[in-house]
């Protein structure tokens, strides 16, 4: 009798197969795992450099985008700390290829706070801020908006008008002593593509004006104030007095997208015109006893 033989299949599951494929997936899960765990990690770190990037940005940053708002006229030197709280030198220059400046003594010190609108700006200087600076920023769209919160006594600050001489010329060969204050019921300037536009009025009162082109210990005392409109397509106007003093000034002109375009003349009053003579030679053109000032 022949027996058949029963085909046995080739390969039949063991308890050492079903080991080996249960270790496979576990394997397999544990890389994907590693894998998001991995991203993750990735992903935390970006985001702690980015805040860290944030709340400790270097002081110089501000100062950098003030230099270039302002085309090199005014530079924050020797910035330290951050953005949000530092300290630096304010310095006065003619502009980008001008080798004119002018620094004030003692450092100025800011704090710049997030806020809903944007961010809260304010400054103190012992040596010129009346009390502290409130500056509310608004950016938006190609533009820069910084409304000036004015103390409700007293003027803005007071600086002693050698700062101006870093502007160049004409006022490095002025060199111009005595003391120059802002005051105002409160303004707003507005950067639009790289043009400024004034929103309010704003009074720059010059005390005690002295010149070292002249023997006289004091000019006198002048008043030039700039009033500009809400409409973004409205100059400031820009009017010159004098309130009294041997020098007598007086203009008008306006500040707008095509710079500035001021008239105005330069007299001698009560004293021997050739005392003034130098420095009437220098202000503008002269024309029998006055000179006249042409801006623009």
């Amino acid at each position: 009798m022949i027996r058949r033989k029963r085909n046995r299949p080739l390969w039949s599951p063991t308890v050492a197969g079903s080991a080996w494929s249960e270790s496979t997936l576990a394997e397999q899960g544990w890389e994907v795992e590693r894998g998001a765990a991995v991203r993750w990690a990735v992903a935390g770190a970006l985001v702690g450099a980015l805040v860290g990037l944030v709340l400790f940005a270097p002081a110089a940053w501000l100062a950098g985008a003030i230099a270039s708002a302002t085309n090199q006229r005014l530079i924050l030197a020797d910035a330290q700390g951050t953005i949000w709280s530092g300290s630096a030198v304010p310095v006065l220059t003619g502009g980008a290829d001008s080798r004119d400046a002018s620094m004030l003594p003692g450092r100025l010190e800011w704090t710049l706070s997030p806020r809903f609108y944007g961010a809260l700006f304010t400054a103190r200087e012992a040596c010129c801020i009346n009390g502290t600076m409130l500056v509310e920023v608004r950016p938006g769209f190609g533009r820069v908006k910084a409304t000036f919160v004015t103390p409700q006594t007293g003027p803005v600050g007071q600086w002693p008008s050698a700062w101006l001489s870093g502007y160049g010329t004409p006022l490095n060969t002025l060199q111009l002593g005595g003391t120059f204050r802002i005051t105002s019921p409160g303004f707003t300037v507005e950067q639009v593509e790289g043009r400024w536009r004034l929103d309010g009025k704003v009074d720059l009162e010059l005390d005690g004006v002295s010149s070292r082109l002249t023997t006289l210990d004091t000019l006198g005392n002048y008043r030039v104030t700039l009033t500009g409109g809400a409409n973004s397509n409205s100059s400031t106007v820009l009017s010159l007095t004098t309130q009294d003093g041997a020098l007598q000034l007086s203009g008008s002109g306006t500040w707008g997208p095509a710079g500035v375009k001021f008239r105005g003349e330069a007299r001698a009053a009560g004293v021997d015109e050739a005392v003034l003579a130098n420095l009437l030679n220098i202000i503008g053109r002269r024309d029998g006893a006055r000179s006249i000032i042409s801006i623009g």
